[in-house]
């Protein structure tokens, strides 16, 4: 379990609710923050950086209409503020860092899929949100574009670049 929050003499300061959301929820973040960021390390830090924002403002997190969906945006505001301050010179994903999923389909199946992510992990910031977003996430446009706060074409025009950058990427 991972220890969230400041210690304050020799104990965690418990926060009602934080730890079962944080059970509950954990993984599906981690997830998240692993495919926006293309790295492990990166996702590991985006989601403990989140979670201490979480936990800092759990009594607003808690009250809102869906505890999850404030999450899933306040670690997409965190993944887009961390990119303003790096340097325009960042590397993008080397493929030894791409996801390894087994996947039941045999190796051409698994070559595809690495492709695919090889290709993911080239893609704008941005655009990466969005597809992931729309496809791992599952979001509508309209969900999309309140989680990125962008507008709904704005989604709509990202996505459709970003589906024609990854079949460029097929036919080459």
């Amino acid at each position: 379990m991972m220890n969230v929050g400041r210690e304050r003499e020799g104990e965690r300061a418990r926060v009602p609710g934080f730890e079962e959301f944080l059970l509950a929820h954990g993984k599906a973040l981690l997830r998240l923050a692993y495919v926006i960021t293309g790295s492990r390390y990166d996702a590991d830090d985006l989601l403990q950086d989140t979670l201490v924002d979480l936990h800092r403002s759990w009594s607003r997190v808690e009250q809102a209409a869906a505890p999850y969906a404030y999450a899933r945006r306040a670690l997409v505001n965190r993944h887009t503020s961390n990119r303003r301050w790096r340097s325009a010179t960042e590397l993008p994903v080397a493929p030894e860092a791409l996801p390894q999923f087994p996947i039941d389909g045999g190796q051409d199946r698994v070559a595809e899929d690495e492709a695919l992510w090889r290709r993911l992990a080239t893609l704008p910031p941005r655009m990466r949100q969005v597809l992931v977003l729309r496809y791992v996430e599952d979001l509508s446009d309209a969900e999309i574009a309140d989680v990125l706060g962008i507008g709904v074409s704005v989604v709509r025009l990202s996505a459709s670049r970003a589906i024609g950058i990854l079949r460029e990427g097929e036919l080459s």
